[in-house]
């Protein structure tokens, strides 16, 4: 998909702007866990390096709050399509697109910057075996013989301003949206308007649910055998979600990647 958008130019336009960084986001989120879980599964020991979980909890805490601020980048730009398609261009302008994108990735360093920092400062003196199957804050923190009253507080506060300031700014953009659709007079315009809508709000609504459940909610009505079930859903089933929700289901892609197909067809039977 990344390659996709890049080597069409019909596809080179803000939305598509946004779907290539949330397609890279998405891949580096997964290629953070997967790996590694894939290999324990066929081998007998199971086991990571002090500074691999460090940086295996770096990378997956940066795209995955990157990965929130995003979804709210898109969803104030399709606002902007459908509410203010005059002003279209003149909002969404290269600067804006760049900010737009630039502002999630610094917001996400920031944040997973203080997490593992915090994180690994704490004295580990105990068992070092954690009942997850990649290095998360939460087992993590179970693991310190210190108290983690101070981590706990940082790790609700940062993970729930960054939840709901994204997951606010989805909100009212898609409120705005409904009401504008709602003034179509087609019965088809609404029906597209309101597919769009209903896809995008299934994939943060996966999202969202799963890490609110996992990092806002209070740790001591969450066991981390459930954690462990949940986290499948942002580490796995969102980042496989998402190119079919936003890519195959959208009728520009399709035919772009139609032209591509048929012109390398066409060379090969030259």
């Amino acid at each position: 998909m990344i390659t996709l958008i890049w080597i069409d130019p019909r596809l080179h336009t803000p939305m598509y702007f946004f779907l290539n960084h949330l397609s890279f986001v998405d891949t580096f989120s997964s290629s953070s866990i997967a790996p590694k879980m894939l290999c324990d599964i066929f081998v007998e020991k199971k086991g990571i390096s002090f500074m691999g979980c460090a940086a295996q909890m770096w990378f997956f805490g940066l795209f995955v709050a990157t990965e929130c601020l995003l979804l709210a980048s898109m969803a104030y730009d399709r606002y902007v399509a459908i509410c203010k398609p005059l002003l279209y261009t003149l909002i969404m302008s290269q600067r804006v697109c760049v900010q737009l994108v630039v502002g999630p990735y610094a917001v996400g360093l920031l944040s997973t910057m203080t997490h593992t920092v915090f994180t690994f400062c704490l004295p580990f003196c105990g068992p070092n075996s954690i009942n997850h199957f990649f290095c998360d804050i939460s087992p993590l923190l179970s693991l310190a013989c210190a108290d983690t009253w101070i981590n706990k507080l940082v790790l609700f506060i940062l993970a729930g301003a960054i939840g709901v300031l994204s997951g606010l700014i989805i909100m009212v953009s898609y409120v705005c949206i409904l009401v504008a659709v709602l003034r179509i007079q087609t019965a088809d315009g609404r029906r597209k308007a309101f597919s769009t809508c209903s896809s995008h709000l299934a994939v943060v609504s996966i999202l969202y649910g799963t890490l609110f459940f996992t990092y806002v909610r209070p740790s001591s009505s969450s066991p981390l055998d459930v954690n462990k079930v949940i986290s499948l859903f942002y580490t796995v089933v969102t980042p496989m979600l998402n190119p079919l929700i936003y890519s195959l289901r959208n009728k520009e892609v399709k035919n772009a990647f139609s032209r591509k197909f048929e012109r390398k067809s066409s060379l090969i039977g030259r």
